[in-house]
């Protein structure tokens, strides 16, 4: 699927440059198979690098200019990066301008180059094309430069370059994008950030992502709300039982005797939270037994969670899921991301996959005069140097 890709920014940087590209890097996008709205409550998440990348073509411009070109939009930027990094109006020079800043207050030495990008991750649907591109930056300056990078730190840097940009994220996209292995997801503890491969055998069922292709504006108030009400929450469990440091030592009973106090829609938000840690558990030893069946369970029990209990899904993703639950040749079905639209990610049974894909996008565009996308997807890894 990449070689196509591969092939056409190599060309392209030689149409514009007019000889091959010293470093050719490859940064993927990611999912997360489980563990939603957990990253910011000290809980654990289960991401994996995806097949679909963006491809980056780099050279030693040998000045202090650098000139970065983005194929997919016929767009193309100047800057001198041995001054000062400013925001700009072209919103995606500015997550390159963000780790350029993140590399520049780390002290790293390097000059001007030129770089030439392309991509296959479908922007908007929640696969962290964004998390691709600053990694996948990063590493090129490390290899072209020779810099003493390592990779939980171009993870790291990647994610304070998309906050100086403005979007508070989490660890999960970098980390992912960075440290994903073929056919392994991580489970990494959002606290300390240690983190572990499980395989990713999924046996005789394909992951294919429905992209509702809707977004409510609701996303980020909502946000900030469920993240509120979190930590409201959590700060009255620990009034009451000191023993308890974080949602991952709660129990369902110390929830249920503060229900009162609580109030009904934090202790609802609260108990997802608590469920969905120990899904994350049961969900890595789900893949280490092979049972795949149980994956698919816990993927329509985290998005009944997700619906009734955190509020974050919306009329598309419940029709989507509501779907794959109708169907035999679908095991497991949940919203991926932080709701109000984007994608669902699903199993299907092998050999079903194009009857499943024409039946739900004839069903949904009758219900929502929306049209389906649809994407196939495997593990792949991580951020990575292409050998020319």
């Amino acid at each position: 699927m990449n070689t196509a890709l591969i092939a056409k920014t190599i060309q392209s940087f030689q149409k514009y440059f007019g000889q091959e590209p010293e470093k050719v890097i490859l940064s993927p996008g990611r999912i997360n198979i489980i563990g939603e709205h957990i990253d910011y409550n000290d809980g654990f998440v289960l991401p994996a690098a995806i097949d679909k990348i963006i491809c980056f073509a780099f050279e030693k411009s040998k000045t202090n200019t650098s000139r970065i070109i983005a194929l997919d939009l016929n767009e193309e930027f100047s800057v001198d990066f041995s001054e000062k990094i400013e925001l700009s109006d072209t919103v995606w020079t500015n997550y390159i301008r963000g780790v350029v800043n993140q590399l520049q207050m780390k002290g790293f030495q390097f000059d001007g180059m030129n770089c030439v990008f392309s991509s296959n991750i479908p922007t908007g649907s929640g696969l962290s094309s964004s998390a691709a591109l600053e990694c996948g930056f990063i590493r090129g300056v490390k290899e072209l430069f020779q810099l003493d990078i390592k990779p939980i730190d171009i993870a790291l840097m990647g994610q304070k370059a998309e906050h100086w940009v403005g979007i508070n994220c989490g660890i999960m996209d970098q980390f992912a994008s960075v440290l994903g292995l073929e056919n392994k997801v991580i489970k990494i503890d959002c606290k300390t950030l240690e983190y572990e491969y499980h395989n990713a055998d999924f046996g005789d069922y394909s992951l294919i992502l429905l992209d509702s292709n809707v977004k409510h504006s609701l996303v980020t108030s909502a946000y900030n709300k469920r993240r509120q009400d979190c930590e409201n929450g959590i700060a009255l469990v620990k009034k009451n039982f000191p023993e308890v440091k974080s949602f991952r030592d709660c129990t369902e009973e110390q929830l249920l005797a503060l229900k009162d106090q609580l109030g009904e829609e934090v202790y609802t938000r609260c108990h997802f939270v608590i469920n969905e840690i120990a899904r994350v558990a049961k969900a890595c030893e789900a893949l280490d037994n092979g049972n795949i069946e149980a994956l698919g369970q816990l993927l329509f029990e985290t998005h009944h969670g997700l619906s009734v209990e955190y509020e974050v899904s919306c009329d598309e993703l419940d029709f989507l899921v509501d779907f794959a639950k109708s169907e035999p040749a679908i095991i497991g079905s949940r919203l991926m991301g932080g709701g109000f639209g984007g994608c669902t990610i699903n199993l299907v049974k092998k050999g079903q996959e194009e009857v499943i894909k024409d039946k739900i996008k004839k069903l949904y565009y009758d219900k929502f005069q929306i049209e389906l996308k649809n994407y196939d997807v495997k593990i792949g890894n991580g951020t990575t140097v292409y050998t020319l």
